[in-house]
């Protein structure tokens, strides 16, 4: 079997859109071109754009605004651009307007490399082993409209029900959700489960935060801080979003692994035999409501106990 190039495990992340114009954009750095390597017809657009990242992560002309500019240079990535890519890179390597990632950064660097940035081989260098890592604002996005045009529940009456040191935190969760493709209920229904939507929450079995989190689940979803909400969230979302990757959008199975850890629910091919376990699963379910939640199947590779039941007819 031929080898799978880093750009292309990058580019399985990418929406079909972005995909095309990442395999379609060839070339290398222009002389005096901010951009590298993007289709004949975008190039003005993108060029524009990452000006703007540009002048916006160091303040030229504009109030200096880190975090916009990543998000700029992210939207230019996925539509191609190398510098964009290369600049993104810079950011995470530095953690400037976003958290310090090495890992993304690498990831960044040698897409940028691939389309022959001339600064991205040494800028590789710098960030460690490449590991594929990619960051949320790559990630797909083609779920959000699909979920929020299934649930149509009330999120700002429920809201309403909280009282006002709860309602900072469900705001954070309904707005992060989305961005992890992540229906804002069902991760409302693990971080109330969790913790009651308390930062400080700490288990006996040292979970931690809004999601608890134990240290092996933070590590592996890059949680710096595990009491800070942000981070927390997202890092339990990241989780959750694998896990319905896993069990190919399969609810009780997904949250299941988020209690128990995949490697019982994979272990017992279902919903393990743990009373805490099972109550865990049948609360969730009562709040969610529904069984099954669309999922991408380009973030992990399908359980295998998960495709033994399928094969099985069970």
């Amino acid at each position: 079997m031929a080898a799978v190039t880093p750009m292309l495990r990058v580019a399985a992340c990418l929406s079909a859109r972005s995909l095309r114009t990442v395999l379609l954009a060839g070339g290398t750095l222009a002389a005096g071109s901010a951009i590298a390597g993007v289709p004949d017809g975008l190039t003005g657009e993108l060029h524009e754009l990452v000006e703007q990242a540009v002048a916006l992560e160091h303040g030229e002309g504009v109030p200096r605004d880190p975090a916009r500019a990543a998000d700029l240079y992210c939207e230019a990535a996925r539509a191609g651009s190398a510098e964009a890519m290369y600049s993104l890179g810079w950011m995470y390597a530095n953690g400037r307007g976003v958290d310090r990632n090495d890992a993304y950064a690498a990831t960044l660097f040698e897409m940028a490399l691939t389309k022959g940035h001339v600064g991205a081989e040494k800028a590789r260098r710098l960030v460690g082993d490449y590991t594929g890592d990619v960051p949320d604002c790559l990630l797909p996005r083609v779920l959000d409209r699909g979920f929020a045009a299934r649930d149509s529940w009330d999120t700002r009456k429920y809201l309403a029900s909280l009282p006002e040191q709860k309602k900072k935190v469900v705001e954070l969760i309904t707005t992060l959700a989305p961005r992890f493709s992540i229906e804002p209920r069902l991760a409302l229904a693990i971080a109330t489960t969790e913790s009651n939507f308390d930062p400080n929450a700490t288990s006996p079995k040292s979970a931690m935060g809004v999601m608890q989190l134990i240290p092996e689940t933070a590590s592996r979803f890059n949680v710096k801080d595990s009491y800070d909400p942000v981070q927390n969230i997202k890092g339990g979302l990241a989780y959750l979003r694998w896990l319905l990757a896993y069990y190919q959008g399969n609810v009780a199975l997904a949250v299941a692994g988020y209690n128990a850890g995949e490697g019982a629910v994979d272990r017992y091919r279902g919903v393990p035999p743990y009373k805490e376990t099972q109550n865990y699963v049948r609360r969730i379910l009562a709040f969610f409501q529904r069984h099954d939640h669309p999922f991408d199947a380009r973030v992990v590779a399908a359980s295998p106990a998960l495709q033994a039941l399928k094969a099985a007819g069970q």
